[in-house]
């Protein structure tokens, strides 16, 4: 796939990412970032960068299962990478396993509502997201 313009510059893609947040007690609705979901159409990309700040997490609820958390947020992340980490979504695309992530769900690990960009980058740019949005 050709990824520059006639005049030589970069093809910008869109991308639609979503945050992934903790809520460890549902009834307070508090939450903290915890990880960014990036999916990239044009390149079928899909990857997720997760960050659990305990200290934070502790905060909200001290009594917080953060095993449990780390776990939510590492099977999000085997779900986005595919084969056998991802169980049962191994055989579906990027898109269905980013619109999988997303569902809206009453768990501890949630995902934001969806925004998008436009990125050169998918893969530099779901960790620039993690950056300014999660740590």
């Amino acid at each position: 796939m050709n990824d520059t313009t006639t005049h030589g510059a970069p093809t910008r893609h869109v991308f639609e990412y979503a945050l992934l947040r903790v809520v460890p007690r549902i009834e307070r609705g508090e939450q903290i970032n915890a990880g960014v979901l990036l999916y990239c159409r044009a390149r079928s990309f899909v990857a997720a960068r997760t960050h659990l700040d305990e200290a934070r997490l502790r905060a909200l609820d001290p009594d917080a299962d953060v095993a449990g958390v780390r776990a939510a947020l590492r099977a999000v992340e085997g779900v986005c990478a595919g084969g056998d980490a991802a169980g049962q979504a191994a055989t579906d695309d990027a898109g269905r396993r980013f619109r999988w992530l997303i569902a809206p769900r009453s768990t501890v690990v949630q995902s934001s509502p969806v925004h998008t960009g436009l990125t050169v980058d998918p893969a530099a740019e779901v960790e620039r997201l993690v950056g300014l949005l999660v740590r």
